[in-house]
Formats: C-alpha cells, structure tokens, sequence
C-alpha cells in the first residue's frame, strides 16, 4: 500500500510571514440538519460543539467548522480519521446525514506572523481589519478566484484550505503575496 503524503509535503517559505503547507490533516465534511439530535451526538462523540454561523470551534485536536447551513467541516489529526468517522456513522445511523472523508480530496497552509491579515488582504475580497476578522471567524471564499475557506486560531496565524488540486497554485499566490518589499503597511499587529 502506498504511504500517504500531503499535497506539497510540507513545502515553507519566508517572507514577511512565514508560509509552510501544513501536511497531512484530517478532514471531515458533515451533512445535515444542525439542530438534529443525532447530529448533536455525533458532534459530542466526535469531540466538539456545532460552532455558529462563520465560526469554527476547536477542543484540543479536534474542531468543527460552518460551511453552510447544512454543513461542517471537522478537524482530526489524519491517522484518528477512520476511528473518527466509524464514531460519527454508529451515532448517525438511521438519520438524514452524510459523514465523508475529504482528508486527501483538501490542502491546507499556514501563514504565520504579525502582517497575516495584509497578506490575505491581497487575496480575499474579505476586510481583515482587527475588529472585524478575529480569531474563531470561519469564512469560505475566492483567493484569487480559487475557493477557500480560512480563519485565524490566533492574531498572527492564518490556516487556508483549498482543494488539493490547486495547491501548488495556492502555495505561489501565498508565497507571492508575502514576498519581502511587497509591504503595504496594513493590519500589523506587531510595533
């Protein structure tokens, strides 16, 4: 059987943030009625509360993202996957719902230092001004038109998924938006 390897295999760069794929992470795509009862349960099995609209909501090593109305992303680490999803399809049997593995379908990255939010500014048709983009927003959008969903575990970390076949794309739209001179002075949190 052929070893699992993330879409650019921890592939980094440094620029006025550090950029780096993030490697192999588990991936959950949950459908269904959020206010049903099982689902409930299987979140509770799974090891998170539904988050609210436009938010993600973490516990240890699991969170869960809105995606949509009828939709959640869930965060596991890659090889809990399985055992994860065997959980969530015992607690969601016999209901209206759909738990699938999109773990290798799914590239993420991290951006890392006090200008993230002008570097995704570049990117996004979303405002990132503090005050407005915080930690624990959840948002799905375009990066120059390549669907993505981002949010900020913290004031100087951004995680962008994408679909894997984009990724090596998605890395050069990042790398580009960082590169040191293309400052433009916005959002820094740093003095």
């Amino acid at each position: 059987m052929s070893e699992a390897k993330s879409a650019l295999d921890g592939m980094t760069f440094d620029g006025f943030v550090a950029l780096r794929e993030t490697g192999l992470q588990g991936m959950i795509t949950l459908r269904g009625n959020l206010d049903a009862r099982p689902l409930k349960a299987a979140l509770k099995t799974f090891g998170v509360a539904i988050p609210k609209q436009r938010a993600i909501v973490q516990a240890e090593d699991r969170a869960a993202a809105w995606m949509s109305p009828d939709e959640l992303l869930l965060f596991c680490p890659y090889d809990e996957v399985s055992g994860a999803l065997a959980a969530l399809h015992v607690t969601l049997a016999g209901s209206h719902a759909l738990a699938v593995d999109m773990s290798d379908a799914r590239a993420m990255f991290e951006l890392r230092g006090d200008r993230v939010r002008e570097v995704m500014a570049k990117l996004a048709p979303v405002d990132f001004a503090p005050g407005i983009f915080e930690p624990g927003e959840f948002r799905r959008s375009r990066m120059a038109q390549v669907p993505a969903a981002f949010w900020m575990p913290d004031g100087e970390t951004m995680r962008i998924v994408c679909f894997r076949s984009v990724a090596p794309y998605m890395f050069e739209l990042l790398k580009t938006s960082a590169l040191p001179g293309s400052e433009v002075g916005l959002f820094r949190t740093g003095a």
